[in-house]
């Protein structure tokens, strides 16, 4: 398989200056020697629309653009990040990819997720996203002026991280019959996502077959990727 690498819930932000300046040095460092790099959500800790001059973002989208001339670019929407749309992928020369994606890791389904729609404990967070993906209430968002959807999207960024702190930690990780139902139903053996900022590898037996679930860490104290080819372990990475 080409070289490839995962990264996912980097939360990028203009108040965290540090964690963009690690990801521009990640992309010329190590993605820029990788064929393609998937990006599984929340690439963005927030944005609003594509509309957006978004000058605080030049450096790091300038490092995609320069890297899309060697390295393919996926990126799947994330819950921070659900409202990136094709003008800012032309804009980068990135692919927006659906959620779930599937592709072969040595000659292997597998599937690519951002891990939002497998906990499906947390019922509020399912019924939001259920809400913010629809077209009806995305039209309506964007028929807002910019500084009118920067503050819905700090009112509900506000709203969820306080909600968050109330929530059972279970109730935020994957739900273990949801994850084993995704395995079947798309016939995988490999799920890779991100989202619960909950980095590992899992490996289980069921049914007589072996199945891999890699979460992707998040990029709060340090950058994290998973990186596979041919010769290649199943092994999370430490970048800083």
């Amino acid at each position: 398989m080409k070289d490839t690498v995962f990264i996912s819930d980097l939360h990028l932000m203009p108040e965290r200056p540090q964690t963009m300046e690690l990801f521009v040095k990640f992309v010329d460092e190590v993605a820029s020697d990788a064929d393609v790099l998937y990006i599984l959500g929340d690439f963005l800790e927030v944005w609003w629309g594509d509309d957006d001059p978004a000058t605080a973002y030049t450096e790091v989208f300038n490092s995609i653009i320069t890297l899309s001339k060697n390295t393919d670019v996926y990126l799947m929407h994330g819950n921070r990040d659900f409202m990136i749309g094709e003008d800012l992928a032309k804009r980068c020369n990135f692919q927006i990819i659906d959620d779930p994606y599937k592709i072969k890791i040595q000659d292997k389904d597998a599937l690519l997720m951002h891990g939002d729609t497998l906990c499906t404990d947390d019922i509020e967070y399912q019924n939001f996203r259920k809400m913010v993906r629809s077209e009806e209430w995305q039209q309506q968002f964007l028929s807002k002026s910019l500084e009118e959807r920067f503050q819905i999207a700090k009112a509900i960024r506000e709203k969820s991280q306080q909600s968050n702190k109330d929530k059972d930690e279970y109730i935020m990780d994957v739900n273990q019959e949801e994850t084993f139902n995704t395995f079947v139903s798309n016939d995988v053996d490999l799920i890779i996502h991100g989202h619960t900022h909950r980095p590992a590898v899992h490996r289980e037996s069921k049914n007589n077959h072996e199945l891999t679930r890699i979460v992707l860490g998040d990029w709060h104290d340090s950058g994290s990727y998973l990186r596979i080819n041919d010769a290649s372990d199943y092994e999370l990475q430490i970048y800083k």
